[in-house]
């Protein structure tokens, strides 16, 4: 569903940050920040401001703003209903293949090397492993899954958490939905699985097997 621009006849686009705003501004008690993000949502009508008895300023979402924080909710939720089932298609192929599967599972990694190394948490969307009892054969593998571009743009520009997901596993790897990205434009040390819309999964990159996942 696309979103319509209320800003439009104020000559103002609405960003990402004018819709975070709006959400700050609906869960609080609606103190002004009186920067131009401020300035750009009350041109638009999507704030407006009120003063109490004292002579106090505070800043209020209108009718408008509340439909666009709606539409926002809506478009967020169906992303996350299409990444969750993406997750989920994952998982399925993971387990059909005879291995054991965890989604979002919280794991701790090794990041940095020397004195600069430092403990993190990780969140792979799938994390599987081999059915064994033995460790030298356990291959663990991470998927992470990415149904919008800007995610996956977010995701490459935190180096951490990608070294995070490689030190905890023998193999990773990026499910994109077809469109979204090129293979190449996600660095080379990890497996590219495409996502298409009947539901297959090809792939378009092997991931370059590295020795077992050092938990």
């Amino acid at each position: 569903m696309s979103l319509v621009d209320p800003g439009a006849a104020a000559g103002i686009a609405i960003t990402t940050t004018h819709r975070r705003r709006l959400r700050e501004v609906w869960r609080s008690a609606g103190w002004p920040y009186q920067d131009l993000v401020e300035v750009e949502l009350l041109a638009a009508g999507l704030l407006s401001r009120e003063r109490d008895a004292a002579g106090r300023e505070t800043m209020r979402v209108t009718d408008a703003g509340l439909h666009v924080l709606a539409q926002t909710l809506n478009t967020n939720r169906a992303v996350r209903d299409e990444h969750e089932a993406l997750v989920a298609r994952v998982a399925r192929e993971m387990q059909r293949a005879g291995r054991v599967v965890w989604r979002g599972l919280s794991l701790r990694a090794r990041v940095g090397e020397g004195e600069e190394a430092s403990w993190a948490m990780a969140m792979p969307d799938v994390y599987s492993i081999r059915h064994t009892t033995v460790e030298d054969y356990v291959e663990p593998v991470v998927h992470e899954i990415k149904v919008r571009r800007a995610d996956l743009l977010s995701d490459l520009r935190r180096p951490a958490k990608g070294e995070a997901y490689r030190w905890l596993s023998g193999e990773c790897w990026y499910v994109i939905r077809q469109g979204i990205a090129q293979p190449e434009e996600i660095p080379e040390v990890y497996g590219v699985l495409l996502a298409r819309p009947d539901g297959g999964l090809d792939v378009a990159r092997p991931e370059p097997a590295r020795p077992g996942g050092r938990r």
